[in-house]
Protein backbone atom coordinates (compact mmCIF):
# COMPACT_ATOMS: atom_id res chain seq x y z
CA UNK A 1 0.00 0.00 0.00
CA UNK A 2 1.42 3.33 -0.97
CA UNK A 3 2.20 6.00 1.45
CA UNK A 4 -0.37 7.88 1.18
CA UNK A 5 -3.32 5.35 1.31
CA UNK A 6 -4.67 7.05 4.56
CA UNK A 7 -5.31 10.60 2.83
CA UNK A 8 -5.93 9.43 -0.43
CA UNK A 9 -9.14 10.63 -0.51
CA UNK A 10 -10.19 13.81 1.15
CA UNK A 11 -13.95 15.00 1.13
CA UNK A 12 -16.10 18.13 2.03
CA UNK A 13 -19.75 18.77 1.59
CA UNK A 14 -18.92 20.39 -1.99
CA UNK A 15 -15.51 18.96 -2.73
CA UNK A 16 -13.64 15.86 -3.12
CA UNK A 17 -9.89 15.53 -3.68
CA UNK A 18 -8.77 11.73 -4.85
CA UNK A 19 -5.34 10.60 -5.42
CA UNK A 20 -6.09 8.40 -9.16
CA UNK A 21 -4.00 5.38 -8.85
CA UNK A 22 -4.58 4.45 -12.13
CA UNK A 23 -3.56 6.82 -14.17
CA UNK A 24 -0.15 7.16 -16.20
CA UNK A 25 1.80 9.97 -17.12
CA UNK A 26 4.50 10.37 -19.94
CA UNK A 27 6.18 13.72 -21.18
CA UNK A 28 6.15 14.66 -24.99
CA UNK A 29 9.83 16.36 -25.51
CA UNK A 30 10.63 18.23 -28.29
CA UNK A 31 12.47 21.12 -30.06
CA UNK A 32 9.38 22.97 -32.20
CA UNK A 33 5.88 22.79 -31.61
CA UNK A 34 5.26 22.34 -35.09
CA UNK A 35 7.01 19.41 -37.49
CA UNK A 36 8.18 16.42 -37.75
CA UNK A 37 7.28 15.18 -33.71
CA UNK A 38 4.27 17.06 -34.00
CA UNK A 39 3.09 15.38 -36.88
CA UNK A 40 3.82 12.08 -35.82
CA UNK A 41 1.65 13.13 -32.10
CA UNK A 42 -0.89 13.78 -34.61
CA UNK A 43 -0.98 10.90 -36.95
CA UNK A 44 -0.19 8.20 -33.67
CA UNK A 45 -2.27 10.01 -31.31
CA UNK A 46 -4.91 11.96 -32.74
CA UNK A 47 -4.38 14.81 -30.95
CA UNK A 48 -2.50 17.82 -31.73
CA UNK A 49 0.07 18.80 -29.41
CA UNK A 50 -1.60 21.36 -27.45
CA UNK A 51 -1.37 25.44 -28.11
CA UNK A 52 0.14 27.26 -24.47
CA UNK A 53 -2.11 26.84 -21.69
CA UNK A 54 -4.19 24.53 -23.31
CA UNK A 55 -5.69 20.63 -22.30
CA UNK A 56 -7.66 18.55 -24.24
CA UNK A 57 -9.07 14.73 -24.05
CA UNK A 58 -9.73 12.40 -27.12
CA UNK A 59 -8.97 8.46 -27.36
CA UNK A 60 -8.47 7.96 -24.14
CA UNK A 61 -5.76 10.50 -23.63
CA UNK A 62 -5.03 13.71 -22.13
CA UNK A 63 -2.34 15.82 -23.29
CA UNK A 64 -1.48 19.14 -21.27
CA UNK A 65 0.68 22.07 -22.08
CA UNK A 66 3.37 22.45 -19.44
CA UNK A 67 6.44 24.65 -21.39
CA UNK A 68 7.09 25.88 -25.00
CA UNK A 69 8.81 22.10 -25.33
CA UNK A 70 7.11 20.16 -23.19
CA UNK A 71 3.33 18.13 -23.38
CA UNK A 72 2.15 15.83 -20.38
CA UNK A 73 -0.30 13.05 -21.52
CA UNK A 74 -2.09 11.26 -19.16
CA UNK A 75 -3.96 7.88 -19.32
CA UNK A 76 -5.61 5.27 -17.79
CA UNK A 77 -4.57 2.99 -20.93
CA UNK A 78 -0.99 1.74 -20.21
CA UNK A 79 -1.19 -0.08 -23.34
CA UNK A 80 -2.24 2.86 -25.29
CA UNK A 81 0.58 4.56 -23.41
CA UNK A 82 3.12 1.57 -24.82
CA UNK A 83 1.79 1.71 -28.16
CA UNK A 84 2.28 5.51 -28.47
CA UNK A 85 5.62 5.66 -27.01
CA UNK A 86 6.39 3.14 -29.31
CA UNK A 87 5.21 4.41 -32.24
CA UNK A 88 6.87 7.58 -31.60
CA UNK A 89 10.30 6.33 -30.34
CA UNK A 90 11.89 6.24 -34.17
CA UNK A 91 10.85 10.21 -34.37
CA UNK A 92 14.34 12.05 -33.66
CA UNK A 93 12.55 15.44 -33.43
CA UNK A 94 11.05 14.36 -29.99
CA UNK A 95 10.66 11.86 -27.30
CA UNK A 96 8.11 10.12 -24.68
CA UNK A 97 9.49 9.84 -21.26
CA UNK A 98 7.13 7.70 -19.28
CA UNK A 99 7.09 10.35 -15.30
CA UNK A 100 4.11 7.54 -14.01
CA UNK A 101 7.04 6.41 -11.07
CA UNK A 102 7.97 10.30 -9.76
CA UNK A 103 4.26 12.23 -10.53
CA UNK A 104 0.60 11.80 -8.91
CA UNK A 105 -2.03 12.90 -10.18
CA UNK A 106 -5.51 14.04 -7.59
CA UNK A 107 -8.62 14.64 -8.99
CA UNK A 108 -10.86 17.39 -7.67
CA UNK A 109 -14.64 17.35 -8.26
CA UNK A 110 -17.16 19.75 -6.73
CA UNK A 111 -18.49 22.88 -6.88
CA UNK A 112 -15.56 24.67 -4.66
CA UNK A 113 -12.42 24.07 -6.77
CA UNK A 114 -11.77 27.26 -7.67
CA UNK A 115 -11.83 28.48 -4.29
CA UNK A 116 -9.64 25.60 -3.04
CA UNK A 117 -7.18 26.03 -6.15
CA UNK A 118 -7.25 30.55 -5.46
CA UNK A 119 -6.19 29.45 -1.80
CA UNK A 120 -3.83 27.05 -2.48
CA UNK A 121 -1.98 29.37 -5.19
CA UNK A 122 -4.13 32.22 -6.43
CA UNK A 123 -6.33 33.12 -9.20
CA UNK A 124 -3.38 32.11 -11.81
CA UNK A 125 -4.23 28.95 -10.61
CA UNK A 126 -7.64 27.90 -11.73
CA UNK A 127 -7.60 26.52 -14.99
CA UNK A 128 -10.73 27.29 -17.19
CA UNK A 129 -12.28 24.03 -18.89
CA UNK A 130 -9.40 23.21 -21.82
CA UNK A 131 -6.67 25.16 -19.90
CA UNK A 132 -3.47 23.51 -18.33
CA UNK A 133 -1.71 26.00 -15.51
CA UNK A 134 1.50 25.44 -14.15
CA UNK A 135 1.61 27.42 -11.09
CA UNK A 136 2.74 27.18 -7.08
CA UNK A 137 -0.18 25.81 -4.91
CA UNK A 138 0.94 25.25 -0.99
CA UNK A 139 4.77 26.36 -2.04
CA UNK A 140 5.10 23.48 -4.88
CA UNK A 141 5.18 23.39 -8.96
CA UNK A 142 1.76 21.98 -9.60
CA UNK A 143 0.29 21.43 -13.43
CA UNK A 144 -3.76 22.10 -12.84
CA UNK A 145 -5.54 21.00 -15.71
CA UNK A 146 -9.08 21.21 -16.65
CA UNK A 147 -10.68 19.11 -19.88
CA UNK A 148 -14.80 19.13 -18.71
CA UNK A 149 -16.46 21.47 -15.88
CA UNK A 150 -16.73 20.37 -12.28
CA UNK A 151 -13.22 18.84 -12.35
CA UNK A 152 -9.18 19.55 -12.05
CA UNK A 153 -6.43 17.26 -12.38
CA UNK A 154 -3.73 18.36 -10.09
CA UNK A 155 -0.03 16.84 -11.36
CA UNK A 156 2.69 16.52 -8.70
CA UNK A 157 6.14 15.50 -8.09
CA UNK A 158 5.14 12.00 -5.94
CA UNK A 159 7.73 12.65 -3.03
CA UNK A 160 5.51 15.99 -2.57
CA UNK A 161 1.83 14.12 -2.62
CA UNK A 162 1.59 13.77 1.08
CA UNK A 163 2.18 17.72 1.63
CA UNK A 164 -0.55 19.09 -0.72
CA UNK A 165 -3.08 16.69 0.64
CA UNK A 166 -2.55 17.80 3.92
CA UNK A 167 -3.22 21.40 2.50
CA UNK A 168 -5.87 20.55 1.15
CA UNK A 169 -7.20 18.93 4.12
CA UNK A 170 -6.68 22.06 6.04
CA UNK A 171 -8.31 24.21 3.47
CA UNK A 172 -11.40 22.11 2.99
CA UNK A 173 -11.56 21.87 7.17
CA UNK A 174 -11.47 25.56 6.76
CA UNK A 175 -14.23 26.23 4.61
CA UNK A 176 -16.25 24.31 6.81
CA UNK A 177 -15.27 26.58 9.56
CA UNK A 178 -16.58 29.26 8.16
Amino acid sequence: MAEYSATSRIASADLIACVEETMHVATLRYFKREGAFADAVLREAGIPLPAVLEAREEAQLIFAWRSPTETLCVTRSTTRLAELGARLAACAAGCMVELTGGLRIVRLTGQRIADLLSRLGGAASVPAVGEARRSRMADLAVLAISVRAGETLLVVDRVYLPHLLAWIRETLLDFEAS
